[in-house]
């Protein structure tokens, strides 16, 4: 009789423990036949997502050049089942209510998808020309985090976001390594290594994902593809196309985009001949005032002119420049002359996140008639 008693406890016992094990576990899907479905991608090539209903899988093909391997993020909702095979380098649970970014290029996204009030923290303030965020930096709610390759961790740390997103031109960023192991996650954005300007433009779904919104990221991709793709189809009922240089010196190099940059997309797009159209690789050329003069000095149009925001400061930085006849018919442009209130520079800021602007200045600055009213918004002439 007590040997049966104790049987009954023990199956008991089993049957209790067995039971706990399985409640534990219960968002835990172990079944390896689960998958999602991938996101629409139509133009970025380094990086996707896959849908899984109730967790997204994020992968980062190229955070920066060359990178040796990718990262894959798990965004997860509250009580999400996760399968327990799931390879994943961080984990967060969206949507997310804190983040800090690292670019300004971060901004123009957490904005459209009306969540720059998410943003807690930021490398360098003073580089933010958007006037909504700077209101958020000005009453305070936006704390400053000194500089992107030297981020103040301990002011980071107090601010406890739900993840960092992160931007790096290597991976040695001694930094990021040190926030992980507090446990907070960072996650990488390439949207910097896209090659054309729609691709850059798609990672507002990146961004999306994050807040559990990329129904509303690939409405507003949309829109913004539309707009772009309307501006190329205007630009192609132009009757001539003009001579284009772009870039500018620095110290005793010229430096411009090649060929296969996203810069001399937009140039293409706008209808107009690049003089370094047939040239490609990664980064800038760079090459001496000689040889630019010789292959483009009958150029119509100069645009990028660097931080020169007058043919005055053009010509007291060389004379030289008066060769071109961009510079003698006073058709130079540059993005330096639009500016946030504390210096930021608004193009490299909203540019990569709204390329159909950026196209229709051009178009506009290259055929005038065919947007005979349009407003341009990042590049202007040179003042006199």
């Amino acid at each position: 009789m007590k040997i049966k008693i104790v049987k009954s406890l023990s199956f008991c016992i089993l049957f209790l423990l067995l039971n706990a094990c399985k409640n534990s576990q219960k968002k835990e899907n172990t079944n390896p036949e689960q998958s999602g479905n991938l996101v629409e991608l139509s133009y970025a090539n380094n990086f996707n997502i896959e849908n899984f209903g109730d967790f997204y899988l994020l992968t980062v093909e190229t955070p920066w050049p060359n990178a040796e391997k990718a990262f894959t993020y798990l965004l997860a909702k509250e009580n999400a089942e996760i399968p327990g095979d799931l390879d994943y380098d961080q984990k967060v649970q969206i949507p997310i209510e804190k983040m800090v970014v690292t670019s300004t290029t971060h901004i123009p996204a957490l904005e459209a998808l009306k969540e720059e009030k998410s943003l807690i923290g930021f490398p360098g303030l003073d580089y933010i020309s958007s006037e909504k965020t700077r209101k958020l930096i000005n009453s305070g709610e936006i704390k400053e985090l000194g500089k992107n390759e030297n981020i103040n961790t301990e002011v980071l740390i107090d601010l406890q976001p739900d993840v960092v997103v992160g931007f790096a031109i290597d991976g040695n960023n001694k930094t990021f390594e040190t926030i992980q192991k507090t446990g907070i996650p960072v996650m990488y954005n390439g949207d910097w290594t896209e090659k054309t300007p729609l691709g850059k433009a798609e990672w507002i779904k990146f961004f999306g994902a994050f807040y559990d919104k990329l129904e509303k990221a690939e409405v507003i991709f949309n829109e913004i593809e539309t707009s772009y793709n309307g501006a190329k189809e205007l630009a192609k009922s132009a009757e001539e196309t003009p001579k284009v240089l772009s870039g500018a010196m620095y110290k005793d190099q010229w430096y411009l985009p090649y060929g296969n940059s996203w810069q001399a997309q937009f140039i293409k797009d706008a209808n107009a001949n690049y003089v370094y159209a047939e040239t490609k690789g990664n980064g800038s050329m760079a090459l001496s005032f000689e040889s630019v003069l010789a292959k483009a000095q009958d150029a119509e149009f100069w645009i990028s002119a660097g931080q020169f925001t007058s043919y005055t400061q053009l010509l007291e930085e060389s004379n030289h420049y008066q060769k071109f006849e961009a510079v003698q018919h006073k058709k130079v442009y540059s993005v330096s002359l639009t500016k946030g209130e504390t210096g930021g520079v608004l193009y490299f800021e909203l540019g990569p996140q709204r390329p159909d602007l950026v196209l229709k200045d051009l178009v506009s600055i290259f055929h005038p008639n065919l947007l005979p009213d349009y407003e341009k918004r990042f590049f202007k002439a040179l003042k006199e």
